[in-house]
């Protein structure tokens, strides 16, 4: 995965609270806690009304950190091609710019740029207060994709992905899948069906797969605005060979089996593998969001 060099880096859609406490965070249940909490923030539900958290502000900043790492060490691809916050927030600028074109030609609905959020630990949202343990996550309450950068190393160590850029590049790339979805109101549509290998929670989460995959069939034709060339320069057959690794990697099934040894389709909530591996593949080959109903027919 290569950036432009002289590229621009629009760090003001990088909210950088690393260091920043959050909010005392307390939950409950252990694991299924955790997954509880994930469901809660994924779905825009307030983890304090399901009683699975208390303490800390649910309040969430509404401006950026100006001061941020990010935004002091951040400013062009060639930042990006040597830390990992710089790529995550080249990342974000490649998505925004993408979507910023493609949703209102496709969908006729307009896009509202959403922000990157960078934490440590624990967060504060307007879905309600988090840690890093229910790994990243969109809030549809403030329209905010959270990353704790901790995750990525853990999903090698813990999930045991490959990693690489491009692994880390699929996860953001997804939770702005989520983001899509809250514009267009097909997060709506989940309702209460959030379990089970058709059910509504699978449907979403295999359909920001798809949308991931969509931006990366664009990503090195998509020009930034400030330099008429696209930010992300290159991509290999081995960086998507990445982002297929990651998804297969946070699979229901593959997660369930490592956990108890066992699989559970009636439990899951992302989707498997080997479907997780298909919708982006879908996504990135065709470079089309109307090959992304997940909603319509079989998964």
């Amino acid at each position: 995965m290569q950036f432009d060099d002289q590229g621009d880096l629009d760090t003001s859609q990088v909210d950088d609270r690393r260091g920043i406490p959050g909010g005392k965070v307390a939950i409950g249940g252990g694991a299924v806690g955790l997954i509880a909490v994930l469901f809660a923030v994924i779905l825009g539900v307030d983890p304090q009304l399901l009683g699975l958290s208390s303490g800390g502000s649910s309040s969430s900043s509404s401006t950026s950190r100006t001061d941020g790492e990010v935004q002091q060490s951040c400013k062009s691809g060639a930042d990006a091609n040597k830390r990992q916050d710089c790529r995550i927030t080249a990342v974000t600028n490649s998505l925004q710019e993408f979507w910023r074109a493609e949703l209102p030609r496709r969908t006729n609905t307009a896009y509202k740029p959403a922000q990157t959020v960078l934490f440590t630990g624990r967060v504060s949202t307007a879905c309600g207060p988090a840690t890093s343990a229910v790994g990243p996550f969109y809030c549809p309450g403030d329209q905010r994709a959270y990353f704790d950068l901790d995750f990525f190393g853990e999903l090698s160590s813990r999930f045991g992905a490959k990693g690489g850029p491009f692994a880390e590049s699929y996860v953001v790339a997804h939770e702005y899948g989520h983001h899509i979805q809250n514009l267009t109101g097909a997060m709506q549509k989940v309702g209460g069906d959030r379990q089970g290998a058709t059910s509504g929670s699978v449907r979403l989460e295999l359909q920001a797969d798809c949308y991931a995959g969509v931006w990366a069939h664009h990503a090195t034709t998509t020009p930034q605005a400030s330099t008429g060339r696209p930010l992300i320069a290159a991509l290999t057959d081995q960086d998507i060979a990445q982002g297929l690794d990651a998804a297969a990697a946070v699979g229901d099934d593959r997660i369930q089996k490592q956990a108890t040894g066992r699989i559970n389709p009636e439990a899951w909530t992302h989707g498997s593998s080997e479907q997780r591996k298909a919708w982006f593949t879908t996504g990135y080959r065709s470079g089309d969001l109307a090959q992304c109903d997940t909603f319509s027919g079989k998964i």
